[in-house]
């Protein structure tokens, strides 16, 4: 089925250029199978795995994973010990495959939250990878949109202040230049698993006319070939950015 569906993408030709993927289920794939929540964020590494080559098969340019959000700190000490011990664990085992493949690892967020060992973690898989031209991989950690939003403004500010920028010449684009994610095309295709119908203040600026797939599977059972539905789904739809289209 998915090398079926991997072959109608490619004769479509309409890939996304920039698929954003919120990652939601983890804890609930866990609780059903009577396991603590942490080994449902461990099961989620392998679609990880899943989506990044999926991504690559399809001829994605740019993929932007939603790995750990700023409220997911209030979440029990346990946890979030679990989740940066596995943020080590998938630098050390996915590094080299990465640069084999060619992805270029970027990882965007309060990282200055983070303990030294994973912030260590983060720089290594950073610097390993740079000058991967096949994928453009983005690891929001320690993310919120608001917060991205709030850091921009500020970034702003400091250019009025130190006479560099009238207020009057701010505008969207110079906005967005201050965004973790400057430079690159705003997501074409957001996927959420666990069919939460909502954004959890992710890329709030960039999803303004971003495509919703929103699918039941947990995101410890989501694999490339469910990548490639969603990506099928994308090239059916018309996408007007608030245009109409011509009778």
């Amino acid at each position: 089925m998915a090398a079926s569906l991997l072959d109608q993408i490619r004769r479509d030709g309409r890939v996304p250029e920039h698929v954003a993927v919120i990652m939601d289920g983890n804890g609930r794939w866990a609780n059903a199978r009577g396991l603590p929540r942490y080994r449902g964020h461990a099961a989620g590494m392998s679609s990880v795995r899943e989506v990044i080559e999926g991504a690559i098969e399809a001829g994605v340019h740019v993929l932007t994973l939603f790995a750990f959000s700023q409220e997911n700190w209030n979440r029990p000490e346990r946890e979030v010990n679990a989740l940066m011990k596995l943020l080590q664990v998938y630098v050390t085992r996915e590094r080299e495959e990465l640069v084999r493949q060619g992805v270029e690892v970027h990882v965007h967020g309060d990282v200055e939250r983070l303990a030294e060992a994973p912030r260590r973690a983060i720089e290594r898989i950073q610097a390993e990878t740079r000058g991967g031209l096949v994928l453009h991989l983005n690891l929001m950690i320690s993310y919120g949109g608001r917060a991205e939003l709030a850091r921009a403004a500020r970034r702003l500010a400091e250019r009025v202040r130190a006479g560099q920028l009238d207020p009057g010449e701010i505008t969207e684009d110079s906005l967005a230049a201050e965004l973790y994610t400057a430079g690159l095309p705003d997501p074409d295709l957001l996927v959420r698993t666990s069919g939460e119908q909502r954004i959890s203040n992710f890329m709030l600026w960039q999803v303004a006319y971003t495509e919703l797939y929103i699918t039941p599977l947990l995101w410890p059972e989501f694999r490339r070939e469910d990548l490639f539905a969603a990506i099928y789904d994308y090239q059916k739809r018309e996408r007007r950015f608030g245009r109409v289209t011509a009778v």
